[in-house]
């Protein structure tokens, strides 16, 4: 489980692109949503922008959040982020980079390749972990 720190904020994010999709999806301009979810809150625009870069949700802004999204006590500090959720970090946008421009670069048979190792060491990952979703043991 990650630090609550960081379990804290992937949470929010993740209540934020809900956010967006719902307010997109009803058919709201997509140009003030950062601040409307602000707004839903209860905390200025400029502390949202604090907390997607770096600043800290402390337990009683932690609770306000959950409270006005909707979920239960607790949630943010909970690993609630599936891997499709998760927002990328720096390490993963550059490997997704190499990966494009490998692609790219490669002739029809370095693209199977590159297909061939990826797909195989995500099936070697899936057989790896437990059909109830639980953490393997070491």
């Amino acid at each position: 489980m990650p630090h609550t720190t960081v379990a804290r904020r992937r949470n929010a994010l993740v209540l934020h692109r809900r956010f967006l999709e719902d307010a997109v999806a009803a058919g709201l301009p997509a140009k003030g949503l950062d601040q409307a979810f602000a707004r839903k809150l209860e905390i200025s625009p400029s502390m949202w922008s604090q907390i997607k870069s770096a600043r800290p949700i402390g337990d009683k802004l932690a609770r306000q959040i959950e409270r006005h999204c909707d979920v239960a006590a607790g949630w943010l500090d909970e690993d609630n982020t599936a891997p499709s959720e998760a927002p990328p970090d720096a390490a993963e946008e550059r490997f997704v980079a190499a990966a494009r421009e490998a692609w790219r670069q490669a002739n029809a048979k370095g693209k199977r390749e590159l297909s061939g190792w990826l797909k195989k060491h995500a099936l070697e990952k899936k057989a790896l972990e437990p059909a109830d979703g639980a953490a393997p043991a070491p």
